[in-house]
């Protein structure tokens, strides 16, 4: 099953949403640090490279989330237990190809900032369990 075989479910749409937002804030906030490292003088440069890495790493670590929702969604639509494991097995997969396209991409093609381009990656992770250590620190 592919996503032009079925609906995208709501809910993947939705916690792609989060995932973007908390992506994007941790980008600003990458790009504020190394702006202040650049202003600084620690030999850190803020220049297109740091921009076009955050981008394409954000991109990135958004859609291998918006992946891992597809490749659960049809996991759990799958009848055969075995079959859904395949899929789940192979979704994996294919996210770790992408950020490892990406990391290449970023290490070859000098208008990437190899730092800036992989850094995003980390963010839905991080963001995600600092939003529910948040959330479990108000009961």
């Amino acid at each position: 099953m592919s996503v032009s075989d079925h609906k995208i479910q709501p809910e993947v749409i939705r916690q792609t949403k989060k995932v973007a937002v908390i992506t994007i804030c941790g980008l600003f906030f990458m790009w504020a640090v190394f702006w202040i490292l650049s202003v600084v003088g620690l030999n850190v440069s803020f220049d297109k490279s740091v921009v076009l890495g955050g981008i394409g790493g954000s991109a990135v670590a958004i859609l291998s989330f918006f992946m891992i929702g597809m490749t659960v969604q049809s996991a759990v639509a799958e009848e055969n237990e075995d079959n859904a494991r395949m899929r789940m097995k192979a979704g994996y997969s294919k996210r770790m190809m992408l950020r490892m396209f990406w990391g290449i991409a970023a290490l070859i093609f000098p208008c990437f900032n190899f730092v800036a381009a992989i850094l995003p990656l980390l963010f839905p992770n991080t963001g995600i369990k600092l939003f529910y250590k948040w959330m479990s620190s108000d009961k």
